[in-house]
Order: structure tokens, then sequence, then C-alpha cells
């Protein structure tokens, strides 16, 4: 078993009061599976729908933010391997 990844940055290096900070995580686990479901329907006939497929991922890693200032961290958006965090300094 891999142990997950991660890596941090900010947008800035200091910030005045009141200034918003964003926090982008790229993160990933080799262990982590895609698993694609494909689904066909056929009626009695033999006519066919065109392929449908859905995607999941199976044992997603979970992205928590802390600080040691009790900060609140927002999620601007994940993407499964890189999240955007906003907060206020």
């Amino acid at each position: 078993m891999a142990v997950p990844t991660a890596s941090a940055s900010l947008n800035a290096t200091t910030y005045s009061p009141g200034e918003q900070m964003l926090l982008t995580v790229t993160y990933g686990d080799p262990d982590t599976q895609q698993v694609t479901v494909t689904v066909v329907v056929t009626d009695s006939k033999g006519n066919s729908s065109n392929p449908v497929k859905v995607s999941a991922v199976i044992d997603p890693l979970t992205v928590t933010v802390t600080d040691d200032s009790a900060r609140a961290w927002t999620k601007v958006s994940d993407t499964g391997s890189v999240a955007v965090y906003r907060s206020v300094a």
C-alpha cells in the first residue's frame, strides 16, 4: 500500500490583514483506482442504445485544511487531484 502524497502552495508569501489567501493543494494516491461502467440497453427486437459510460473513484482521498490561527478555509474547487481553498488573512 502506497502512502498518499500532497504538496501545498499559497498565492503569496505575505498578506495584509483582510487580504484574500488562496491555497492550492496537489494530492494523489497510487492506490486510488477509477472504474468505468458501460451500459447498453437492448430491446426484444435487438435494437441497442448507444453505450453510456459513467466513472467513479474507488477509495477517494479527503483533503482537510486547518491552520494554527483557527482560520476558516473554504473549498473553491477540487478536481480529485488539485484542490483550491480560500481564507482571509
